[in-house]
């Protein structure tokens, strides 16, 4: 369950038809690219990041209830995890690309929204996601294959799915996201081709190993919190 309860959200939406291909890395190599003020969350001795492309549906500001025809769209995240000095684990997010042109406006608190053209499309239990950044030479091209569903996770997928907070840094000013919403339900997958560049954007090298695959039918009523500074 969420580490905290976001008692006063100010947007509620779900994230549905997500899908997260998690890489180990060697620490060192993902803390370069940590701002000041966050450190590395290990696990099972590696760093970790994570693609995890999804659709946004539902969303709005709160207290309005979820009705037919609020947005639905696709968005696509590069991230890893991290914690502050004393515990308090959370999310780094390397890149966000997404279709609909309000969410950067979120870059006001540093969250690196950039604009995008994205398709997610199912067929039976293959999935298929791909996206290019405008103005810019960065896509992806992800072709995943559902399995069984997970009923009893590994500790290390809880670790890698329940991050109750995003950490944000803008004009020299950590931020912090709370986050709440019910346990990701899990599946395993395999992935069926994957090319693309984004972690080469982010600054990150290729990883040798083989990736960690989940897929997840989603979330409803995801609350998330107004950002704050991180204290």
């Amino acid at each position: 369950m969420a580490a905290q309860r976001v008692r006063l959200p100010m947007l509620r939406c779900s994230w549905v038809t997500q899908c997260f291909i998690h890489w180990p890395y060697p620490p060192e190599t993902v803390r370069r690219l940590l701002p000041h003020g966050l450190e590395v969350d290990e696990c099972a001795g590696a760093a970790w990041v994570s693609l995890t492309p999804f659709v946004m549906a539902d969303l709005r500001p709160h207290p309005l209830p979820a009705v037919p025809g609020l947005p639905r769209f696709p968005e696509t995240n590069l991230r890893t995890y991290v914690r502050r000095p004393g515990g308090r684990r959370g999310l780094w997010f390397f890149s966000l690309d997404v279709t609909n042109p309000l969410m950067p406006a979120a870059q006001a608190v540093g969250v690196p929204y950039r604009l995008a053209r994205l398709h997610v499309a199912q067929e039976g239990d293959r999935l298929e996601y791909t996206g290019t950044r405008r103005r810019a030479d960065v896509s992806y091209r992800l072709a995943v294959r559902c399995g069984e569903r997970i009923t009893q996770p590994t500790d290390l997928d809880i670790w890698l799915t329940s991050r109750w907070r995003a950490y944000t840094r803008r004009l020299g000013t950590l931020w912090e996201v709370p986050v709440e919403h019910e346990p990701w339900p899990l599946a395993g997958a395999a992935i069926e081709s994957l090319a693309e560049n984004l972690r080469d954007a982010a600054g990150l090298p290729p990883c040798e190993a083989e990736p960690l695959v989940h897929y997840s039918p989603g979330v409803r009523d995801v609350r998330l919190g107004f950002a704050r500074p991180a204290r």
